[in-house]
């Protein structure tokens, strides 16, 4: 259900982008108003170029997304405070403390959410040998070497 939602949220975030260059274009006069005068095939090329959009759409979330071990000696209950303050460097807000001993961190910015479409959950979650991270790829990178610079300079 995750990918179906987010693969939805990207067809229309790049459908969005791909009518407002096309918009400004026309309306600056670099492309003809008349779509058939616009794109070679008219209409044919629109349904053709929104089918790329969601195949890419339905293609990104395997990509995007990911998991990252952290590694950590000790008790997880110690490294707690590190994580916390590395997220908090990087921009991040706890959100939620789980059952499961799992915690989640979201943006404090409310523009770069937007801009990840409210995607941008970190969980941490304690696993043998230290924590495993899951989100978005390109912050999950820049908040696992935080969190293990964090922990490796406490220890």
């Amino acid at each position: 259900m995750k990918h179906i939602r987010r693969a939805v949220k990207y067809f229309i975030q790049i459908l969005l982008i791909f009518i407002l260059i096309i918009g400004v274009l026309m309306l600056i006069g670099y492309v003809p108003k008349d779509v058939s005068l616009a794109f070679k095939d008219g209409w044919s090329s629109i349904a053709f170029i929104i089918g790329i959009f969601a195949v890419m759409s339905a293609v990104y979330p395997f990509f995007g997304y990911g998991k990252r071990n952290i590694f950590a000696k000790g008790d997880p209950a110690d490294s707690w405070p590190s994580i916390d303050d590395a997220m908090q460097m990087r921009g991040y807000a706890k959100a939620e403390e789980k059952e499961d001993g799992s915690r989640v961190y979201v943006l404090k910015s409310a523009l770069n959410r937007a801009a990840r479409l409210w995607e941008d959950q970190i969980t941490i979650t304690p696993v043998l040998g230290g924590f495993q991270a899951e989100g978005l790829v390109r912050d999950l990178a820049r908040c696992v070497m935080a969190i293990e610079h964090k922990i490796k300079s406490y220890e």
